[in-house]
């Protein structure tokens, strides 16, 4: 089943009926102890309740007897009072932690789906409406597995049991009762596609409101440096009103259908109430026996209107369950195979590119890779330059099959990424990105993401390797100070030092570095170079730069223009073949030269 794109969610497909609430069924399997506990709860609080009108009636018959017999009679109902309230509690308390722990286990099962899916993945959807599906779809189903589900069955077992009663009662006044039930039921079944419709666009449309909500403020600062304020109030308001009159139409078709299904159970109350009277005064039923079915009208009435607001939940946790089920049913694009081949536990590190073409899944028609043709030997240092846009970053992506190529193969020592688990050889990759990730945590447990095994010692030598010791000591608890939210608390010069600190300390054979040691000031850069060169010494290094230090260092520098590989050399080559190179060297790398 495939995620809705992003461009596509104008346009909200109606949601499937309720038995897709079946697919709940893997996650409660594991607890079928809790379920059997929860049903006999439930059957046996529903028997009491069936119970109390009988006794009720012999209380009524039996006021004029003697005081013995009419106090066993409210004995008998403290009794059963009592135990439907044991029962009730029971049942409360199984099917509220049963709904607790399955919406616990939905939430995990989607995340451990969600983490792993490749970047192509997220082209189509935002992280914001995964995470609201997560949490707010999940509420949903919560309030229904926790609640609306039991009350639901409970409902049942009350109308069954009542209309048989009532008809073992007097089935005369049963079926004036009884007659507006099916009529009833046809705007329940009628409106509640309707609801179902309804809710199903209100979540997607609260999803996109917290998707547009998460990339708006996880880049305030862009926001607010472009003064672009007031337009992104402008379009979270409009998605959100959306959301609203949305949910307004869903709570006025629901208040409808109550209304009406309200009115047609007490009109035919009301019918029975002047037959009822009229029979007891006939002697055709006993006061106690009229008491007794108007209980059981009661009880059957207030079921049929608990059935229709439960009804309603259901619908609603129809479509957040679908949404669910979506995300964990998706196709990631880059797939692992079915038996993947290993690879040995101390790598050479030879990366080839192979004829590899590839274009992103959101731009098709335009190539970022035309017939790639790499081979890179181990140990090997080599300077990915180029334009923007020329394809350098997208060869940092292959390597670590992020995405795959639609022609071709990336190999690591000869063996196709494609044969290989993803984890099995990403474990042997480590990566400064362009953009270093902080997380909210210390800056120590930052650092050894890299290697979670890692002692403190080896962090705080990884941490000078990469010239960040001082700045991290500096800090008011050291290296164990807390960084916030991708490391707003940090420089970007100092982010980049602690992302080059991690991948130093994963001490893995093949290095990328992706504009490594762009936000970092000329002493900074000189240091974390130095510890660059050393570490690139025993490994397979890719370098993207355009700063005149790492690529004249490089053991070879690959020249990309479009998506293809324009002139391979050294430096000294490159500038005296002239051409892209030569001309990157004068723009780029005048100044560098000059100032050296």
């Amino acid at each position: 089943m495939a995620v809705t794109p992003r461009k596509a969610a104008v346009e909200r497909p109606v949601g499937k009926k309720i038995g897709i609430l079946r697919a709940l069924w893997p996650f409660a399997r594991p607890y079928k102890l809790f379920i059997v506990v929860a049903c006999f709860a439930l059957i046996f609080t529903a028997a009491i309740s069936l119970t109390l009108p009988i006794t009720a009636r012999l209380v009524v018959d039996n006021f004029g007897a003697n005081g013995d017999m009419i106090r066993t009679h409210f004995a008998t109902l403290l009794l059963l009072a009592g135990l439907l309230a044991l029962g009730t509690a029971t049942r409360y308390y199984f099917v509220t932690r049963l709904g607790e722990r399955i919406v616990a286990d939905i939430r995990k099962a989607v995340f451990h789906r969600m983490i792993g899916m490749s970047p192509a993945f997220y082209e189509r959807i935002m992280t914001g409406e995964v995470l609201s599906r997560i949490t707010t779809d999940t509420t949903l189903i919560l309030s229904v597995v926790g609640s609306s589900a039991s009350i639901a069955l409970r409902n049942v077992l009350i109308f069954c049991g009542g209309v048989v009663l009532m008809m073992l009662t007097s089935v005369k006044m049963s079926i004036m009762v009884l007659w507006p039930i099916p009529v009833v039921l046809f705007p329940i079944m009628f409106l509640g596609r309707r609801v179902r419709s309804l809710s199903k666009e209100n979540q997607d449309l609260i999803a996109e409101s917290s998707g547009g909500a998460s990339e708006q403020l996880l880049s305030a600062q862009t926001v607010q440096a472009f003064t672009h304020e007031d337009l992104s109030r402008a379009k979270f308001d409009a998605v959100t009103e959306q959301s609203y009159h949305s949910a307004r139409r869903r709570i006025l078709t629901r208040a409808f259908l109550t209304a009406m299904v309200i009115f047609m159970v007490f009109a035919a109350i009301v019918l029975f109430l002047q037959m009822g009277s009229q029979d007891v005064g006939q002697g055709e039923i006993t006061e106690g026996g009229l008491v007794q079915f108007l209980i059981y009208t009661i009880m059957v009435g207030g079921a049929v209107a608990a059935l229709s607001e439960v009804w309603g939940e259901l619908q609603r946790a129809a479509g957040a369950t679908e949404r669910l089920i979506e995300l964990l049913t998706a196709e990631d694009p880059v797939q692992d195979p079915d038996t993947p081949k290993t690879l040995p536990a101390k790598i050479q590190g030879a990366l080839t590119f192979d004829n590899v073409r590839f274009s992103y899944p959101s731009r098709p028609e335009i190539s970022a890779l035309d017939g790639i043709n790499l081979d890179i030997r181990p140990g090997e240092t080599v300077a990915l330059v180029g334009p923007s846009g020329a394809g350098k970053s997208t060869i940092i992506q292959m390597v670590q099959r992020f995405y795959e190529p639609q022609e071709g193969a990336v190999r690591i020592d000869g063996i196709d990424l494609r044969d290989l688990a993803r984890p099995d050889f990403r474990k042997h990759v480590a990566l400064v990105p362009q953009d270093p990730v902080i997380f909210a945590d210390t800056a120590r447990e930052n650092i050894r993401f890299g290697r979670p095994t890692a002692t403190d010692a080896e962090v705080e030598t990884a941490a000078k390797a990469a010239a960040a010791h001082d700045f991290l000591s500096a800090l008011p608890d050291g290296y164990d100070s807390y960084v916030g939210e991708r490391g707003v608390m940090l420089s970007g010069g100092q982010k980049q030092r602690i992302a080059i600190a991690r991948a130093i300390l994963r001490d893995a054979p093949i290095l990328l570095l992706d504009e490594a040691t762009s936000a970092l000031d000329a002493e900074s850069e000189h240091a974390v170079q130095r510890a660059v060169e050393e570490l690139a010494q025993s490994r397979t290094t890719l370098i993207v730069a355009h700063r005149l230090a790492t690529v004249k260092k490089a053991d070879r520098i690959v020249v990309f223009d479009n998506g293809q590989i324009v002139a391979e050399g050294t430096h000294d080559s490159l500038v005296a073949q002239g051409g892209l190179y030569a001309r990157l060297a004068r723009l780029q790398f005048t100044e560098g030269v000059a100032a050296e």
